[in-house]
């Protein structure tokens, strides 16, 4: 969630341009929310479909699905993004869906993130370590373990829970925001824990939330490229990129609103007293519309990656999807040791 920002310049003139600049901003930032809402939920609802229910229960397919109900979920929480930006940040709907659609926001947002890492690892074990992967990497122990980044996510959402809340001002206006005046007795000692607050939630977003579960994924990265250069299998790998597609455009989408919430935290008291840098406030709607379309992106890629764009159109969705997300039985491993289960290193050509 972003604090809200407003533009006071001196000059009428500058005022009203900027002010334009702004409105015109948000309402092409609140088409391509639109679009996305769209595009998502009639994407993320078949790639749920075809892995929960319609193929048969593997690492891959638990994996995706998870990322597909991440996107789903906060996409189902949009519309009342959309209303409270179309009526200035004002929040219509109570205490009750302040917290809710917000929490579910974070968990889903921070969760995406956090499953991408988990794929990345899972990758790179099948690839380093195929023999282990094979005896070990059971859809089980998968089940178990990809609960941690639900886990991580609700942790750092934390903030939501305890400080979000609605909150009116002196014309009757609601706002669903952090409020921190249980926590100040005086207007002095509100400011500063307001500063701290917002400080840390907006670290914890870029370090934790952002940059390390991407350093993550470089690494893996880096690891299973050198490995599948060596075996002559990096170009023919379409597992791997599925998973470049779904990286590649995780960080495009994201990078821009995770840099612009950090300058807005560095930059907070300078912003609060009306410096320059409250540019940065007609910038939120952009990159946040943007890093919200990523969440109807995944099941593009899902079908069109790696594939003849000619022969996915004539396919239908579902088979496409199901091509996508398949484990091949095919062995693909360092050895002959057979194995009940697929060979891990197999999922690297199988999507």
């Amino acid at each position: 969630m972003e604090a809200n920002f407003s533009i006071s310049l001196n000059r009428s003139d500058e005022m009203l341009h900027e002010s334009t600049g702004y409105t015109v901003l948000q309402m092409i930032s609140l088409v391509i929310q639109g679009i996305t809402f769209v595009l998502g939920i009639l994407g993320n609802g078949p790639v749920i479909w075809v892995a929960g229910f319609r193929m048969a229960r593997t690492v891959t397919t638990l994996c995706y699905l998870n990322l597909a109900l991440a996107d789903f979920s906060f996409l189902a929480t949009l519309p009342f993004l959309m209303v409270s930006s179309i009526m200035k940040e004002q929040w219509p709907f109570g205490w009750f869906l302040c917290k809710l659609i917000y929490i579910v926001v974070d968990i889903n947002l921070f969760g995406s993130v956090f499953l991408i890492a988990f794929i990345a690892l899972d990758r790179c074990i099948c690839v380093l370590h195929p023999i282990w992967a094979q005896n070990h990497r059971t859809v089980t122990l998968a089940t178990k373990l990809i609960i941690v980044p639900w886990i991580l996510a609700i942790v750092l959402t934390l903030q939501i829970f305890i400080f979000l809340t609605t909150v009116s001002d002196n014309r009757g206006n609601v706002y669903c925001t952090f409020n921190f005046a249980p926590w100040a007795d005086t207007p002095e000692k509100l400011l500063k824990v307001a500063f701290i607050m917002l400080t840390a939630r907006g670290v914890i977003r870029f370090v934790i939330g952002f940059t390390m579960p991407m350093s993550i994924v470089a690494i893996c990265y880096g690891l299973i490229a050198v490995k599948l250069s060596k075996k002559g299998m990096l170009i023919s790998s379409r597992s791997l990129r599925v998973l470049t597609a779904v990286v590649a455009s995780f960080f495009v989408c994201w990078f821009p609103f995770q840099l612009v919430a950090l300058l807005h935290i560095v930059w907070l008291r300078e912003m609060s007293l009306g410096s320059k840098y409250k540019v940065l406030g007609i910038l939120i709607n952009p990159v946040r519309a943007l890093a919200f379309f990523n969440s109807c992106l995944n099941p593009m890629l899902y079908v069109f990656i790696g594939q003849d764009f000619r022969k996915t159109l004539i396919h239908s969705l579902p088979a496409s999807l199901e091509r996508a997300l398949t484990e091949d039985s095919a062995p693909a491993s360092d050895t002959t040791t057979k194995s009940a289960s697929p060979p891990a290193e197999a999922e690297l050509q199988a999507m």
